[in-house]
Parts: structure tokens; C-alpha cells; sequence
């Protein structure tokens, strides 16, 4: 996948001639709501805190993600985001075959190509509606040798999602490494769909969080993962540098974890939005929309109008910026996927494809 973070804000406002404020970057699944006012506030009213090194040991970050994630607080690891953590467990666990669920972010192929490892793809398939029959890919891991298994839950783009039982009935039928990207997975139940909580009974298990999509700040670069494989977990944080998160991503990261107010409120206003947008996207004859646990939607232009790029292209004079997913592998050049944004500009990207299809049948 060329370009892996949607849309260049920068390139396009130079291009357009519009501010980077003006576009609805329908592109970036980032929370449209922002961050926690709570954690915002404490930062303006201690910002003297910038000439403190945070504590080393980050006790009370650690302590609010255990509580928020029902994990024991020895089984986290912290880091610069959730990239870097990637990129450190499978430098460490050295597969040399691994199985990819895809299509899938670009990241992981990347990394386990740097380790030299053979990889297999395994894909939700459209003709499927992109879902993964679980007791089927068990099956497919059985007969094969595989080192590792990259799951991102929910995948993007296609929306699909693993529950934790099936997860659980994933790791009970292999000893193989299972890495799970949860980058996505607080925009749905996690109670039904995050395998946090496995963390602390499966030592093959590696979950991967971040804090730039669900909680809108990927500016504070905040990611964390969990394992109870000491070995790996030993080997990762020998490497990992003193004081890898600064003391403003520490700090926000305590009060954010444990804000369940607004945590609340986002994932309300998340779902009543999907919701609103599946229900009027599904109204268009002109596209097929499908199913999604993340704050995303995928979708695929029926009877080959025009291509998602030439729909990219119509909508960007109204300021719209929607993901071309013909770069995602398995997906084609008719795929697009929105995200989320707040009900006003929903409701302006609705009335915007509506006049684009509409000026097509003319």
C-alpha cells in the first residue's frame, strides 16, 4: 500500500488552494470528537510539567491502562506509538512463515518482509462479504507451519471483526504467535470483540493498542502492548529506550484511560453516526456498502461508473476527501471507504455523492 495515513493534508492545501481546516478528511480514521477534555485541561493548567522527566517506570500509566484493558499492569509494554511495537515483536519472534490476514495495513507486510519471513495471505474476500468463517481459517492454520499470525481486529479496511471467542478458539487450536492490532477495536463492544482480557492466559498472544484513533491524539505518538511471554516481553524492553513516552503522552494517557465519561460519549457518538451514514450510503443504487465494527465503512461502486479515484477527484473541490482503497491488496480500483466525521459533515458528504451519482444518470 503506497501512502499509509489517508490523505497529505499539506499537499492537498497546496493543490486546492484550501486550508488544511477546510477539508473533511473523510480519509483519516481518526475520533472527529477529539481528544478528553479532562486530559486536555490537565496539560494546559501543568504544563510546567515539560521540564520533568517522567517516572521511568511509568507506575501510574501503566496502572490506568490495567485497569481500562482487565490486564495485569507487568504484561504491558509501552511505546512511541504502536508502529514501534510492531516492528519490535516481529523483530523478535523472527517468523519464517507467517500468515497475513488481508487486505491489511501495509506496516505489517513491511516488517515481516525486513525479518526475511515467507508470508501467506489469507482474505476476506468481497464474494463473502468480507467475513472470515473462524472454524475455515483453523483449518487452513492447521495444515500449514506457520510462525506467526497477524490479525488487525477490526481490519481495516473492511470493517470485519473477530469476537473474543473466537479469538480464544484461534489460540487454543495453535501454539503459533498471534499478533492482534487493536488499533480499531474501541469503536465497537469491546466486551464482545477485544482479547485483551486473553492476554494474561495465552502466552502466544500479542495485542497491540494505540491512543491516536479512538482517543484523537496521534500527535502525542501514545501506543502500548500486551503479553505475558516474558521472554519476548524481556527482549523488547531491552531494547526499548529510557523514557520512550514523554511526560505529556504519560500524563494524558493516565486521565484518558480512565475518563469514562468521555469514553462514554465517543463511543455513543460513534455508533449513532455509522449508523446514520451506513443507513443513507445504503440508499444509493450506485454503491454496495459493507458491514463494519470500526468507524470506518467500506464500500464498492456497483456496475463500474467511475472508479473510486475519479470519484476521489469529484468530491475534493467540495472540500470532501474520501480513501481510495485500490491500493489496499485484494480490493480493487471501484473500493472506497469513509470514515466517520461529525452528523453535520456527514450529511454534507451524503448530499455531495448523492448530486455526483444523480449528474451520472443524467
Amino acid at each position: 500500500m503506497k501512502n499509509n495515513h489517508g490523505a497529505n493534508l499539506y499537499d492537498l492545501s497546496r493543490k486546492y488552494g484550501f486550508s488544511k481546516e477546510e477539508f473533511m478528511d473523510f480519509s483519516s480514521n481518526i475520533n472527529p470528537f477529539g481528544a478528553s477534555k479532562k486530559a486536555k485541561d490537565f496539560i494546559i493548567n501543568n504544563i510546567d510539567i515539560v521540564s520533568m522527566y517522567p517516572d521511568p517506570e511509568y507506575v501510574n500509566l501503566k496502572k490506568s491502562i490495567s485497569n481500562y484493558c482487565k490486564c495485569k499492569g507487568e504484561n504491558i509494554i509501552l511505546g512511541s506509538g504502536a508502529t514501534e511495537l510492531i516492528s519490535q515483536y516481529i523483530k523478535f519472534v523472527s517468523p519464517k512463515k507467517s500468515l497475513l490476514l488481508s487486505p491489511a495495513y501495509s506496516e505489517y507486510e513491511k516488517e515481516l518482509k525486513l525479518v526475511g519471513s515467507k508470508i501467506d495471505k489469507y482474505f476476506n474476500k468481497s464474494k463473502e462479504n468480507f467475513k472470515i468463517n473462524v472454524d475455515k481459517l483453523i483449518d487452513h492454520i492447521s495444515k500449514n507451519n506457520y510462525d506467526i499470525i497477524v490479525i488487525c481486529n477490526p481490519n481495516n479496511p473492511t470493517g470485519f471483526a473477530f469476537t473474543r471467542s473466537e479469538l480464544e478458539k484461534i489460540l487454543k487450536s495453535t501454539d503459533t504467535f498471534v499478533m492482534v492490532d487493536e488499533t480499531y477495536i474501541e469503536f465497537t463492544d469491546t466486551d464482545i470483540y477485544s482479547a485483551t482480557q486473553l492476554v494474561d492466559e495465552y502466552f502466544n498472544l500479542f495485542v497491540i493498542r494505540g491512543t491516536s484513533k479512538f482517543f484523537s491524539t496521534p500527535g502525542i505518538r501514545l501506543g502500548y502492548g500486551l503479553i505475558s511471554n516474558n521472554d519476548i516481553k524481556d527482549k523488547i524492553q531491552s531494547q526499548i529506550d529510557l523514557w520512550n513516552v514523554n511526560i505529556i503522552a504519560s500524563n494524558m494517557g493516565e486521565i484518558m484511560f480512565s475518563d469514562e465519561n468521555y469514553i462514554r460519549e465517543t463511543v455513543n457518538a460513534i455508533g449513532t453516526e455509522r449508523s446514520y451514514l451506513i443507513n443513507e450510503l445504503s440508499k444509493l443504487n450506485e454503491i454496495t456498502v459493507y458491514e463494519t465494527k470500526g468507524n470506518f465503512i467500506l464500500c464498492k461502486i456497483n456496475s463500474n461508473l467511475m472508479t473510486a479515484a475519479e470519484l476521489r477527484m469529484k468530491l475534493i473541490p467540495n472540500k470532501i476527501i474520501i480513501r481510495d482503497c485500490s491500493t489496499f491488496e485484494g480490493l480493487g480500483e471501484y473500493f472506497f471507504r469513509v470514515c466517520i466525521l461529525k452528523h453535520e459533515e456527514n450529511e454534507i458528504l451524503m448530499k455531495s455523492l448523492n448530486e455526483v451519482f444523480f449528474n451520472l444518470s443524467k
